[in-house]
C-alpha cells in the first residue's frame, strides 16, 4: 500500500520544511521539493506524483504559475494541484484561475485548511474520470487506485495490490497484503468498477484478484491466495473458475 505522493514546489526552506512536517504527520509521501521551474518539471515527469502544492513565486518570479500553466495543457500529464502563495495580487489570481487549480491558499497556511484542500483536490480530480465516491465520501476509486480515508489520512491503495474483497450488505472489506479497509460500496458497483478480466466472484460474498490465486481446491470448495488467505468457492462459480484458470 502506498500513501498519496505529493510534490512540493517551494523556494523557501523554512516553509517547505513546515509543509513536510505536517504532511508526513498525516501519512503523505513527499516525492520531492522543487525550488525552480526547471527542477519542478524534472521531478513532476520523473517521479510518482498524485498531487502538487505550488508556490506561485519562485526566486521572485511567477515560475510556479508558469509550471501550472505547462502541466495543465499537456495531454495525459494532468495532476491535481493547489496554490499556496503569499501573493494577493488580483492579476496573478486571475491568471492562476485559468490553470484550473483545486484551491488557492494564502500563506501562512492553516494546517486543517491545507489538509482539507488536498483531500478535496484528490476527490474532485479523480471524480472527473467517472469514479465512485462512497456515500460517506470516504473513498475514491479510479482506474488504478483506491483513495481511502482512514482516520485523518487519505491513503492510496493500488488496485493491483488487492488480494480479495469480502462483501457484506453495502460494505466491502478490501484485503491487501498489509492492510484491511472497510468501505461503503455495493457489490454491484465494485464489479462495475474493477476489471472483470482480473477480478471475479468465487462466491456471492467474495471477489478475488485472479493474479493472486495460488491454488484452487474444488473438492474443498476453496481458493487459496497469496499471503495465506483463502476464500470460499461456491458451486455457482466453480465451473467458470475452473474453465478460466485451469483449462485454458
Amino acid at each position: 500500500m502506498d500513501n498519496v505522493n505529493i510534490l512540493i514546489i517551494e523556494d523557501t526552506p523554512a516553509e517547505s520544511e513546515a509543509l513536510i512536517k505536517v504532511l508526513k504527520a498525516h501519512n503523505y509521501t513527499i516525492t520531492g521539493v522543487a525550488t525552480s521551474h526547471k527542477e519542478a518539471l524534472t521531478l513532476f515527469y520523473n517521479t510518482k506524483v498524485d498531487i502538487v502544492i505550488i508556490d506561485i513565486f519562485l526566486n521572485g518570479l511567477p515560475d510556479g504559475l508558469a509550471f501550472a500553466e505547462n502541466i495543465s495543457v499537456v495531454p495525459n500529464a494532468a495532476k491535481p494541484f493547489v496554490f499556496l502563495t503569499s501573493s494577493t495580487d488580483r492579476q496573478i489570481f486571475e491568471r492562476a484561475k485559468l490553470t484550473n487549480p483545486f484551491s488557492y491558499l494564502i500563506k501562512p497556511f492553516n494546517e486543517l485548511e491545507l489538509l482539507y484542500a488536498l483531500e478535496l483536490a484528490v476527490e474532485k480530480f479523480y471524480n472527473q474520470h467517472e469514479v465512485f465516491l462512497g456515500e460517506e465520501e470516504n473513498t475514491v476509486v479510479s482506474q488504478d487506485y483506491l483513495f481511502i480515508k482512514k482516520g485523518k489520512s487519505l491513503k492510496k491503495v493500488e488496485i493491483s495490490d488487492i488480494i480479495y474483497i469480502e462483501v457484506e450488505e453495502k460494505y466491502c472489506s478490501i484485503i491487501t497484503e498489509t492492510e484491511k479497509f472497510v468501505i461503503l460500496i455495493s457489490l454491484t458497483k465494485i464489479l462495475e468498477l474493477f476489471d472483470s478480466h482480473i477480478f471475479c466472484r468465487t462466491h456471492r460474498n467474495f471477489i478475488v484478484n485472479t493474479k493472486k490465486i495460488t491454488e484452487i481446491i474444488p473438492i474443498d470448495n476453496l481458493v487459496l491466495l497469496k499471503g495465506d488467505h483463502k476464500v470460499i468457492l461456491s458451486d455457482k462459480y466453480k465451473d467458470s473458475i475452473m474453465q478460466r484458470y485451469i483449462l485454458k
